[in-house]
């Protein structure tokens, strides 16, 4: 097992637990009461992998671009549920804009990753499958996810409204 960087909280929900980033245990300490599964997380990429470039200088400017930013990962459908109960449990303004489009400010990284079975088992032939998805936020968006994951669970949702935008339209003025 690997030393971990950032200080760690011990997370234990029904038969689960593990040592998770001090920053990221409430919120996954929510996900996992809802029944869903998460991999692996860390509370800053960026700090965490700080060293890689040491031994692959390629990789410099992809980790200083994950500094202040969290992952945190999942099985597929789990992590759309997670992306679901974050949506429905709060309004669609620039918080749900970062998760949801690809071109708000400071928008989230959301993407599937296909893995080759071969990669596990090396005798076997590649047949790719979709297991994963990668869900990379901004650290500051930590205390709003666990907002509204807990209002997720507690059953309160938001009534569907129209999209705020307005986060997306630059400012002209300062007044």
């Amino acid at each position: 097992m690997t030393e971990n960087l950032h200080p760690v909280r011990r997370v234990s929900v029904g038969d689960r637990s593990a040592d998770i980033d001090e920053e990221l245990a409430p919120i996954i300490e929510v996900i996992w009461r809802l029944g869903l599964t998460t991999w692996t997380c860390c509370q800053n990429a960026g700090e965490s992998n700080a060293d890689w470039p040491e031994q692959l200088p390629h990789m410099a400017p992809v980790i200083a671009a994950q500094v202040g930013w969290a992952y945190i990962d999942f099985p597929l459908n789990d992590g759309l549920a997670f992306l679901t109960a974050l949506a429905q449990a709060g309004p669609r303004d620039a918080f749900y804009l970062r998760m949801t489009h690809w071109a708000a400010p400071d928008s989230w990284n959301v993407s599937a990753r296909p893995m080759d079975r071969a990669t596990f088992d090396q005798q076997r032939e590649s047949q790719f499958e979709l297991r994963l998805l990668l869900v990379r936020f901004p650290s500051y968006d930590r205390a709003e996810m666990l907002r509204r994951l807990t209002a997720y669970e507690a059953g309160s949702l938001t009534p569907p409204g129209p999209i705020d935008r307005s986060s997306m339209i630059p400012s002209h003025s300062a007044h």
